[in-house]
């Protein structure tokens, strides 16, 4: 029987895995994967294997983690670290800093290697928690 969790205030994420990047800290890391970030591994629990099982070289792929330095007492904040900018809401931003810091990253996978998969253009940094993994869908029509 599924667990009804709609009552509860809190809810467990359990890493999949963990980032492998020269990126070490927040001022080496570009804004957003697109803006220059170095290829990066993704690295999985041994148990989940066959989850990894039908992912392709060459494919876009949707990678969620939990941004683990981020400041959670964080609200609003001046977009891109820009002063001139006004103060916005963080949920109006891609701010890392946030109450749940959830990071959603589109990379290209590479290349795979056993548990360990190569992306390009992953912004995270070192270490960071892996929380899925999932593929970018195409039209409608070819779902």
């Amino acid at each position: 029987m599924p667990i009804d969790d709609t009552d509860r205030d809190d809810y467990l994420i359990r890493p999949v895995g963990r980032v492998e990047s020269p990126l070490t800290r927040r001022d080496q890391a570009p804004r957003q994967g697109d803006e220059g970030a170095p290829d990066a591994w993704l690295v999985f629990e041994p148990d989940l294997t066959e989850a990894m099982r039908d992912l392709a070289v060459g494919t876009d792929v949707l990678v969620l983690t939990w941004l683990h330095r981020a400041d959670r007492g964080v609200l609003a904040v001046h977009p891109r670290g820009d002063t001139d900018r006004p103060v916005t809401g963080v949920f109006a931003t891609r701010s890392p800093d946030r109450p749940n810091p959830i990071g959603l990253h589109r990379v290209t996978i590479r290349a795979i290697d056993g548990l360990r998969i190569r992306v390009a253009g992953l912004e995270a940094l070192d270490g960071t928690p892996i929380v899925d993994l999932k593929p970018v869908l195409g039209p409608a029509a070819e779902r």
